[in-house]
Parts: C-alpha cells; structure tokens; sequence
C-alpha cells in the first residue's frame, strides 16, 4: 500500500486509526451517493415507465380496488426513491463525531507527552496535536460534501415522489372523465 499510496501512510501517521474509519466511512458515504445518482439518471426513469404502464393497464381506475393499487404504486416507487438516504445522511453524521473523537484522542497523547517528559515541550506535544487537528479536519470535510450532496438527492427524491404521484393521479382523474362521458 505504502508504494502505490505513499502519501496515506503518512496521512494516517499524522491522524492517527481514527482517520482510516473517516476515510472507510466516507468511501462508503460516496460509494452510496453515486449509486443513487446512477439510479436516479438510469433506473429510476425505467421504473417511473413500467409503474405508469402497469396503472395504465388496468381497466378499472376508479373503484376502491384500483385506488389501493396506485397507492400501491406510489409506496414502491416512493420506497425505491428513498432506499439508502437514511444511511448516507447517517455516515454525515458519524464524521463530525468521529473527527471529535479523534480530537479527544489526540489531545489524550499530548497530555501522555506532557505527564511523560514532567515538561511542556513542543516537540512531544506536536504529535497529539496533529492527530487532533488533522482528524477533526477530516471528519467536518467528509460531513460538509455529504451534506451538500445528501440535500441534494433528498430534494430530487422528493420532486420525483411528487411528480410521480400527481401523474398517476391525472391519468385516474382523466380515466374518470372519459368514464362519466
């Protein structure tokens, strides 16, 4: 690892174990992220056009039955829109606390060096220290990306859920309409 990544090494001497469970969280932050952005570009328009099919194959769309059913299709399609929002925003939330972790940590090595020498010395200190800063920095890098991004599926998800919604409830209001005639 250290020939490939040099640099990660060197980072996680300088942040101490608590920055390889911020990196471990946010490649699996990100790793969710970018399934649900390729589900919302390739996926979801596929399931919005089977879901719309599937309401309008039925022949009744007014009886009790049917309306059940749309508000079936509504759930699946709501329940796919949302699956794994709750887990990345989640991980946003577990960086700021590991970086404070990580800063509790560090400043523990600062008060070892100083309990250890009788003295504060700068040099023995500058390692506790560096864990401290370099680990909270990570954890509030990590949760402010995530943030922005998680706001921004929610918000899509939303839009979709509501644009979902009404078109299923059009196409039954348009059914109705045709039947009274």
């Amino acid at each position: 690892l250290d020939n490939a990544i040099p640099w990660l090494g060197d980072l996680l001497d300088l942040g101490g174990g608590i920055l390889l469970a911020i990196i471990l969280v946010a490649i699996l932050m990100w790793a969710l992220i970018l399934e649900r952005v390729l589900f919302y570009r390739f996926a979801y328009p596929q399931l919005h056009a089977r879901a719309c099919d599937c309401w309008r194959a039925r022949s009744d769309r007014n009886s009790w039955y049917a309306r059940q059913f749309r508000r079936h299709l509504v759930v699946q399609v709501r329940r796919a829109l949302n699956q794994n929002l709750a887990l990345i925003r989640t991980l946003v939330l577990i960086c700021p606390l590991l970086g404070l972790l990580g800063t509790v940590l560090g400043m523990l090595d600062v008060f070892d060096a100083v309990a250890a020498t009788g003295e504060n010395n700068p040099r023995s200190t500058a390692a506790g220290v560096s864990k401290a800063t370099v680990s909270t920095m990570a954890g509030m890098v990590v949760a402010l990306s995530g943030i922005m991004v998680s706001t921004y599926l929610e918000r899509r998800a939303s839009l979709a859920r509501n644009a979902f919604a009404e078109r299923l409830g059009t196409m039954a209001n348009l059914a109705q309409g045709a039947d009274q005639r």
